[in-house]
């Protein structure tokens, strides 16, 4: 039995912790605030497993100053934020490359592929398999040239084995009625699912750890000491046999106190849920052209999706958070946006959206599990799983492309 240190509780650093006390290690949770606000509760609730393209496919970059000047665009830049953003931004145009995108892919599509093996178990253990809901997903184009636009990317998903589903605008308003008449075409992929609540899942996860004694303790820890050692905000150094990164947003700076470059963005993402929207979904619908998404939550409609890069420490503009419930009156006529609750989170964003995943290549006792991105409830039991076994010894997929070493 080793003792672990997870830096994280997020739902990837809770799930990472659950794996590894359930495989008998001595398990200690490190973060500032175990129980406040995490990207773990405010995302979208979809379990994407089809999403193996990159976000940068050929010709994004062309389209990256139509949303800048778009006030309701799904992308926004702090001017203050630009500078830092430099080397990422080379990176991120890298990755658009042809070859690039389809090494990304397969990667994706091998660690997806094996999503709901790991999802399931992990949701029956902590009584909350109800949680999960088979649905699959919708999306929707107002113009079938906007489809065809995406024709390579949805080609891409179908050589990996994803279902996708052509269809036109009537059959989409037929699967979901709410849906206003100037749908064009659509596409539905079954594989998909949503969670009626991510936050419950967290929620789970950390009382599981708590009622097994696994100490989730309120302390921010400041960098990654020699052999296994943890030093916290005190100054004080705890020493570990492993040590498992997975603090989201904030895991580069710790990466980088053991010499591990890590490129990694908060790549802000906001929503508003809404409790009695007027409208009924019953799965997960993904309005492409505008690049946001509307979930039918137990706790309401959440209509969540932006992209604001803004760093760590700027205060929120929710405004974009409300001009998504704009957007979405525009597709679901009958929206009442009145009662919705905004929220913002630091997605963890790496340029090539693969998560950096796998032992440190410079420390043979830190293990690297962050960076997913949108991905993070997705990926998060089998992020945990590929954790388990990493340590343990055991079979895992190949790894090398999530290295921290390909950011040089």
């Amino acid at each position: 039995m080793s003792r672990v240190a997870v830096i994280g509780a997020g739902v990837v650093g809770l799930s990472c912790a659950f794996h590894l006390h359930a495989d008998g290690h001595d398990v200690t949770v490190f973060d500032p605030d175990p129980d406040g606000d995490k990207c773990s509760w405010g995302n979208a609730g979809g379990i994407a497993v089809t999403d193996v393209v990159p976000a940068a496919v050929p010709g994004v970059l062309w389209r990256v100053p139509g949303w800048l000047f778009d006030p309701l665009g799904p992308l926004a830049l702090r001017p203050a934020q630009a500078p830092r953003m430099l080397p990422w931004l080379w990176h991120f145009a890298r990755a658009g490359r042809p070859a690039q995108v389809q090494r990304i892919a397969a990667a994706m599509a091998a660690l997806l592929g094996r999503v709901y093996d790991d999802l399931c178990p992990m949701l029956a253990a902590l009584g909350i398999p109800g949680e999960l809901r088979r649905t699959g997903a919708l999306t929707v184009y107002r113009s079938t040239a906007a489809l065809r636009d995406e024709a390579a990317e949805w080609a891409l998903k179908r050589r990996h084995g994803i279902a996708c589903q052509d269809i036109g605008g009537a059959e989409a308003r037929a699967l979901e009625p709410a849906l206003g008449p100037g749908i064009a075409a659509g596409v539905v992929t079954p594989a998909w699912s949503i969670v009626g609540d991510p936050k419950a899942v967290w929620a789970a996860l950390l009382a599981h750890l708590r009622r097994h004694r696994v100490p989730v303790l309120a302390q921010a820890v400041q960098a990654l000491g020699s052999a296994g050692r943890v030093r916290l905000a005190a100054g004080e150094e705890i020493g570990f046999d492993r040590i498992v990164l997975a603090a989201g947003a904030w895991s580069a700076r710790l990466a980088a106190t053991a010499g591990d470059r890590v490129l990694l963005q908060s790549e802000r993402g906001y929503n508003t849920t809404i409790p009695d929207p007027g409208v009924s979904l019953s799965r997960q619908v993904i309005f492409a052209e505008r690049k946001f998404v509307a979930t039918p939550l137990r706790i309401g409609l959440r209509i969540g999706g932006a992209v604001e890069f803004a760093g760590l420490t700027a205060p929120p503009n929710y405004a974009r958070a409300r001009a998504l419930a704009r957007l979405a009156a525009d597709y679901l006529p009958g929206l009442t946006t009145a009662g919705g609750t905004q929220w913002m989170g630091n997605r963890p964003a790496t340029p090539d959206t693969l998560p950096v995943l796998g032992q440190s290549p410079r420390r043979p006792d830190i293990v690297h599990a962050f960076g997913h991105g949108h991905l993070g409830l997705t990926l998060s039991a089998t992020t945990g799983r590929v954790v388990s076994d990493l340590i343990a010894g055991r079979p895992t997929p190949d790894l090398a492309p999530f290295s921290a070493g390909r950011f040089g």
